[in-house]
Parts: C-alpha cells; structure tokens; sequence
C-alpha cells in the first residue's frame, strides 16, 4: 500500500464524523460533503507526517472551510438552499427498534439548526464543537484564528442564544413518538378539537417550499396551525410513513413513490412545540419513498 493510499484510508475512519460537524454548521448535506471533500484535498497536499493528531487537524480544517462557507453565504445573503430550513436527514423507523431510539434521544434537530444559523460562524463553529463534539477550546482556536479565552467566550455567548431560543423537548423517545402519533391520528380524521389537545397553545409551524415559492412567515398558536394544518395538509396526511428526521420523530410524506415532504415534529410537555416541514423538492432529492 503506499504511502498516499495509507492516508486516504486513514481520513476514510474520520469522514463520518467530518460530515456530522460540517452539517452542523451549514445545515446541508451536499455542502457538508463539498467541505469534506475540501478537507481532503488541503490533506493530500499537505505534509501528512508532521501531523501528530490527524482528527484534530481535520477538525481544524474542516472548520475553517465551513466558516469561510458561512460568511460568503452571508455575503451573498442567502439563508439555507432553497429557503429557510436545512436539508433533512432521515432514517428509517420501526417498532422496538433500538438503533432509532437511539437517534431520537442523541442528535440534532432541524428546530436547533434554526438556531444555530442565527449565530455567527465564529460563535457557531465554537458552539457545534465544544457543546456538540467535546472538542476542547485550545483545540478550537486555530481553526478561529483566536485565543483559547476568545474563544470559549463565542461558545459560552452561542450557548445563551441557543437556551433562549430553544425549547425543552421531552426527552424519553417513546413518549414523543405517542404523542406525533395522536397528531397524525387527528390530522387524518380531521378532529380540530383533538388536534389542538395535542399542540402547545404556543406551538410554531414552519414550511419550507423552495426557493421557487414565496417565503412564508411561520404560523403560531394552537388554533391557526391545526386549521392551517387541516386545510392543506389533510390530504396528505394518509401518505404520511413513520421515520426519524434529523434525531425526531417525523413523518415522510409520499406518493407515487416520490417524497414530497419531510415533517419533524419537537415534543415538550406531551404537546407539539414546533413542526418543520421541509417540502422544497432540491432538500428531497437525496431521500427515497
């Protein structure tokens, strides 16, 4: 084997957890692959033996190229691809299925990715590693160009805003699974009343459906979302397949076997909080019905 072919297998064991810190910071999953890529290439024309600790230098690198993504994104005034949500990530979900469980209680919902782009790509590369990936912040701060001390003040002012904005979500996944599952019990009946039992009175419905369509504001309040919901979504709502979007409980929508939306439900208190629904066609091209 020689010696490039060594290091091309040993960034393969790292790319995984590249591509979960480059989603995290830019929300998309075609971008996320763009910056691994970019980490690979400034990796083979580096001098690879003089790197003591490659995942740390690929987390560097990784999160400099996410950065510089970030802030030509702002400069260009763009929110995420197409809209104002990120890319779904789906997996499949079954009954007794411990590996969904599992990604139910550990991962990052797309509510949280919301969050994360109102922050600034210095505060959010400093939140995503230290607070998402235990990376410590002298290991941080070269890839900001800053002190260790700066550093950690970005994380600690990115946490504030993230607690603020985010909502407490019931942690026991089976618990948020019941609780979506009466919403789309009511959702398919077209019970107005027993679907405003299952939302918060605040509840915030977001739809994003591309960059083609106008923006639309999020709906708030019990009673707009589930007539909004009734009103337009009813007829989809028998195509609705269980799954596990981004970490939470959701729903893919399908017909002809071509999906046409992903739906991420956050669950607090046994009430919904927040649904995201992501039917832009360009954020869906990589799921299948």
């Amino acid at each position: 084997m020689t010696d490039q072919e060594q290091l091309s297998e040993q960034f393969e064991r790292h790319r995984p957890y590249l591509r979960a810190v480059a989603y995290r910071m830019l929300g998309s999953t075609s971008e996320a692959e763009d910056a691994v890529q970019e980490s690979w290439l400034r990796l083979s024309r580096s001098d690879a033996d003089s790197v003591a600790n490659l995942r740390a230098w690929l987390t560097t690198v990784v999160g400099r190229v996410c950065v510089d993504m970030l802030r030509v994104r702002r400069w260009r005034r763009e929110d995420y691809v197409g809209g104002a949500l990120p890319e779904p990530m789906l997996r499949a979900v079954a009954d007794d299925d411990p590996e969904a469980e599992a990604l139910l209680a550990d991962s990052v919902g797309l509510a949280l990715l919301v969050v994360l782009e109102t922050l600034a790509p210095a505060e959010r590369l400093a939140f995503v590693l230290h607070d998402m990936f235990d990376v410590t912040f002298d290991e941080i701060a070269p890839a900001l160009g800053r002190t260790p001390v700066a550093t950690r003040k970005l994380a600690s002012r990115a946490r504030r805003r993230v607690r603020r904005a985010s909502p407490d979500q019931d942690a026991e996944p089976s618990l948020q699974r019941r609780v979506v599952d009466a919403f789309l019990a009511a959702s398919r009946a077209g019970d107005l009343d027993a679907l405003v039992a299952v939302l918060d009175p605040d509840v915030v419905f977001r739809v994003d459906l591309g960059s083609a369509a106008p923006a639309r504001a999020p709906t708030t309040g019990a009673g707009a979302v589930a007539r909004q919901i009734l009103a337009r979504g009813r007829p989809l709502a028998p195509l609705g397949r269980p799954t596990v979007v981004n970490g939470r409980p959701g729903v893919l929508v399908v017909s002809n076997g071509r999906p046409l939306a992903a739906v991420s439900f956050a669950v607090a208190n046994e009430r919904i909080v927040e649904i995201d629904v992501v039917a832009d066609p360009a954020k869906l091209r990589n799921l299948h019905g």
